[in-house]
């Protein structure tokens, strides 16, 4: 079966996106997968670039510093890769775009003739606040897809990779008697997702 790196990226471990996250990896292993949970707030990843992670354009060959090598390692296993995260800004958080960064490297996810990460999946399931048409008419969620589908998947030779976004997942102006019916219907949207892009 699949084995999927699950990236989390939000501060509180009771917010929405987590719990999208928990319910999505009890999803995948109850479907018989196994999973590799990478909370990056909570095992505090740097994001960061420093030099020692900084790529050398005239060595592909270049060691990055062991916590870089680390993360490397865990994405190298996956089969699937499931990124989720809040949509702030009308972006992934910053945390996100510092793991990119710094992992994400020449001579290790680009950089040569055949791409090391080719023949993975990858969805990128973002919480988004604001309603559809919103983003829509705004070309904001085209946008996205472009800037990490195509920007990162794609670029580092993950053809089959897609953007999800879960619309209408600010809680804030939801009464809290319809709360949990809300909660509900997110997380069985984020399901839905996960069976649609990345089938076990």
């Amino acid at each position: 079966m699949p084995h999927t790196l699950l990236v989390l990226a939000h501060p509180r471990s009771d917010s929405l996106t987590a719990q999208v996250a928990g319910h999505l990896r009890v999803r995948i292993k109850e479907a018989g997968g196994t999973v590799d949970v990478l909370d990056l707030y909570a095992e505090d990843f740097d994001p960061r670039l420093t030099p020692v992670d900084e790529p050398d354009w005239e060595d592909r060959e270049k060691r990055y510093s062991p916590e870089v090598h680390a993360h490397m390692s865990r994405i190298a296993a996956a089969d699937d890769i499931l990124v989720v995260f809040p949509v702030w800004w009308f972006a992934p958080p910053a945390v996100v775009k510092g793991w990119i960064d710094r992992v994400w490297n020449y001579g290790f996810a680009y950089g040569r003739s055949k791409p090391r990460l080719a023949g993975k999946r990858m969805l990128w399931l973002g919480l988004a606040g604001g309603p559809d048409s919103d983003y829509a008419k705004a070309g904001l969620d085209a946008a996205m897809d472009i800037q990490l589908r195509v920007g990162v998947s794609e670029f580092c030779g993950i053809a089959d990779s897609s953007v999800h976004l879960l619309h209408g997942t600010e809680l804030s102006g939801v009464p809290h008697a319809l709360r949990p019916a809300r909660v509900r219907e997110v997380l069985a949207a984020a399901g839905a997702a996960l069976d649609q892009r990345l089938p076990h």
